[in-house]
C-alpha cells in the first residue's frame, strides 16, 4: 500500500475515534489516562504547559472534517486558558504550545478577532522573557535551582507564536527575538554530529555560556529523543518563517543523526544514547521526529528527499501498528510516551502525543495546514 493510502486508513481511523472521544470530554482539558479515561486540567492546574494540545487537536480535526462541532469545543480550551494571563506565576516559555494550537490556530483559521488578542497577548509575554544579554529566552520560574540564565531546547517550538505575531502585527521585533533566540541555540545547543543538549545555562548578567545539562535524557552529553525532535521540528519552522539557509542546514545536520540512530523497528528510546535495558521507550519524542522529518523532507532535493520520508514513515508506521489504540475503550492514541528517562514511571499517555501523530498522519495524507 503507498503511502498516501495508507495515511488514509489511519485518518479514517483516527476521525472514528476522535469523534467519539471529543463527545466525552467536550469539557475538559485533558492532559493523560487514567484507567483509559482522560484526565482534566482545568481549574487550578490551567497554566499547564501542555493545555493546548487538546484544542489543538480538535483544529486539526476541524481542519480536516470541516466539522463545526470540532470547532466549539476547540474554544473551550481557548476560553478557560484566559484565566491564565490573570493568574500569570504559572506562565513561562511554553506559552507558545499553549496559544499557538489554539489562539493562533483558531485565528488562522477562522479570522476570530478574540482569539488575535488572546494570541498576542501571549506573544508579548514570550517576549517579555528575553534576555537581551545573552539573546536567549528564559526557560521555566522559579523552581528549586536558580534558572534565570537557562534555556532549553524546547522553546524552539515556542518561537512560532513570535512569527506569527511579527507577520501579523507587521512589527519586526517579535521575529528578531525569535531569531536571536534561534541563533543562541545553535551556537550553544547544537553539537558538531548534530545531537542537541536539552538545558544550556548562561549567565544572566553576562550571557556567557556556563554549561550545558543532561536534563531529561539520560546524562550530560547524550541525546534525549524528544530533544532531538524539538531541535529538528522547530528550526524548520525558524526556516519557514525566515528563509535563513542556516536553519535549514541544521535541520538536516539533526536530521541525519536522528537517521543514524532510528532503530530498524523504528520504536523511538528515550534517550539515543541510553543502555539498551531498562528499554524505556517515548512514543511522544518519536511523533515529533517524524512530523520534522516530513517538513525537511519537502525542502530537500528529489534525491534526498526519499531519506527523510521513509525514516518519518517507519516511526509512524511503528506507532500505527505496535504504540496506537484506535477502539474506543482508552481515549488516547499513542501509547508508551515517557517525560523523562529517570523519572518514576514510563509509558503512559501524553495528549501531545496524539497531537503530533495525527498532525503527522495528516502531513502524509496531504491535507495539512502548517499551524506553527
Amino acid at each position: 500500500m503507498d503511502r498516501q493510502n495508507w495515511a488514509q486508513e489511519a485518518a479514517a481511523k483516527i476521525k472514528h475515534k476522535m469523534y467519539i472521544v471529543a463527545g466525552r470530554n467536550r469539557h475538559n482539558i485533558p492532559y493523560t489516562t487514567k484507567d483509559g479515561k482522560f484526565d482534566d486540567w482545568s481549574g487550578d492546574r490551567i497554566t499547564w504547559w501542555t493545555n493546548g494540545f487538546w484544542g489543538g487537536i480538535m483544529w486539526l480535526l476541524y481542519q480536516d472534517t470541516g466539522e463545526e462541532r470540532y470547532a466549539r469545543i476547540a474554544r473551550v480550551s481557548e476560553k478557560k486558558m484566559e484565566q491564565c494571563f490573570q493568574d500569570f506565576y504559572g506562565l513561562h516559555h511554553d506559552v507558545g504550545f499553549m496559544f499557538v494550537p489554539t489562539a493562533v490556530a483558531d485565528y488562522r483559521l477562522t479570522g476570530s478577532p478574540d482569539s488575535r488578542r488572546i494570541a498576542m497577548h501571549a506573544a508579548n509575554l514570550l517576549a517579555g522573557r528575553f534576555n537581551p544579554v545573552g539573546k536567549f529566552i528564559r526557560a521555566w520560574n522559579d523552581l528549586e535551582e536558580d534558572t534565570r540564565g537557562w534555556a532549553i531546547i524546547d522553546c524552539m517550538f515556542n518561537l512560532s507564536l513570535l512569527y506569527w505575531a511579527s507577520e501579523e502585527s507587521k512589527d519586526p521585533r517579535f521575529r528578531q527575538i525569535a531569531m536571536m533566540h534561534a541563533d543562541t541555540v545553535q551556537n550553544n545547543f547544537i553539537r558538531p554530529d548534530g545531537s542537541s543538549c536539552h538545558i544550556v545555562e548562561f549567565n544572566p548578567e553576562t550571557g556567557e555560556m556556563v554549561r550545558s545539562f543532561g536534563g531529561q535524557g539520560y546524562k550530560e552529553g547524550s541525546s534525549w529523543t524528544r530533544g532531538q525532535g524539538w531541535a529538528l521540528y522547530g528550526f524548520m519552522i525558524s526556516y519557514l518563517h525566515t528563509g535563513k539557509q542556516e536553519y535549514l542546514d541544521t535541520a538536516k545536520r539533526v536530521a541525519d543523526y536522528c537517521l543514524t540512530h532510528i532503530p530498524e523497528n523504528g520504536i523511538i528510546p528515550v534517550d539515543f544514547c541510553q543502555p539498551p535495558q531498562p528499554a524505556y521507550e517515548d512514543s511522544c519524542g518519536a511523533c515529533v521526529i517524524a512530523g520534522g522529518l516530513l517538513e525537511l523532507a519537502k525542502k530537500m532535493p528529489e534525491g534526498d528527499r526519499e531519506k527523510y520520508e521513509e525514516a518519518a514513515m517507519r516511526i509512524l508506521r511503528a506507532i500505527a501498528e505496535t504504540r496506537a489504540d484506535f477502539g474506543e475503550g482508552c481515549d488516547a492514541i499513542v501509547q508508551n510516551c515517557s517525560g523523562a528517562y529517570h523519572s518514576l514511571e514510563h509509558h503512559f499517555t501524553m495528549n501531545y502525543a496524539d497531537y503530533y501523530f495525527i498532525e503527522a498522519i495528516y502531513k502524509v495524507k496531504g491535507t495539512d495546514r502548517l499551524l506553527w
